[in-house]
């Protein structure tokens, strides 16, 4: 998954643990949601942390919604659904791996 290195000016929140936002292991980081974007720590400052393709999660059949029991965070125009490690969004018929 191709990772753009964007920065997020002027974000002066500082992530972590208690800062109540929803925290997702990506890779080798976290990602924070927040406002509907995705906050990665790096060099002492907080990346846009977003995908650089789409990728399709084949072979997912449960379907996500209000009281599936996964967490949904907002992405941008959108709803992700944390699941097994991964962010599951719905997309023309698919789910695709964010």
């Amino acid at each position: 998954m191709a990772v753009l290195h964007q920065q997020h000016p002027a974000h002066e929140h500082a992530h972590g643990p208690a800062c109540d936002h929803t925290g997702i292991l990506h890779g080798d980081h976290i990602d924070y949601a927040h406002d509907g974007h995705l906050h990665r720590e790096h060099s002492g400052h907080w990346d846009e942390c977003e995908p650089g393709e789409h990728i399709s999660h084949s072979g997912h059949a449960h379907e996500h919604g209000s009281g599936c029991g996964h967490p949904a965070v907002e992405h941008g125009d959108h709803i992700d659904y944390l699941h097994d490690g991964h962010r599951h969004a719905a997309h023309e018929g698919h789910w695709d791996d964010h």
